[in-house]
């Protein structure tokens, strides 16, 4: 008796799995030269990208990565986006940053990488969204507070 209903049930189901329609992409947002652009944010410093199909170049405000960013971390912070989307080395990109500190600065590339990357193929959009790369990161300095020498450091107590 429960193996028929459960049967009926599955028969029921099926159709209505097959009626689903595919999801449809957006358009690629590509301006008249051929680039995708995004704007990243990490703590204070904020990225303006552009990347378009080339050799894999990355120059942030003029400076080629490596003069910019002398640490391999931060150029494989900058990286990521790529590697998870299996795009390394197939797009330039061209980025302005201002603010923050180089940390900071590169954490706002690989956000605005990511979203740019997202809007020129919208297909990669689900990869690097599981990866957390579209998420900007809330994290920011905390204030410095009256009475305390930083935010939660106070000042040595002395008893006498």
């Amino acid at each position: 008796m429960a193996g028929t209903e459960l049967s009926e049930a599955l028969e029921q189901a099926a159709p209505a799995e097959q009626q689903a329609e595919p999801v449809e992409l957006p358009e690629p947002q590509i301006d008249d030269k051929g680039r995708a652009y995004a704007t990243g944010k990490r703590k204070d410093a904020i990225a303006r990208v552009w990347i378009r199909p080339g050799s894999g170049r990355i120059v942030v405000n003029g400076r080629e990565v490596e003069k910019y960013f002398p640490r391999p971390t931060w150029r494989l912070i900058m990286n990521q986006p790529f590697q998870v989307a299996g795009r390394g080395e197939q797009y330039d990109v061209f980025a302005t940053v201002r603010g923050g500190g180089l940390s900071g600065q590169a954490g706002a590339i690989r956000h605005g990488i990511s979203k740019a990357l997202s809007l020129y193929e919208p297909a990669l959009r689900a990869t690097l969204k599981k990866g957390g790369f579209l998420t900007r990161d809330p994290r920011v300095v905390e204030r410095k507070k009256y009475g305390k020498r930083k935010a939660r450091r106070s000042f040595q107590f002395s008893k006498r």
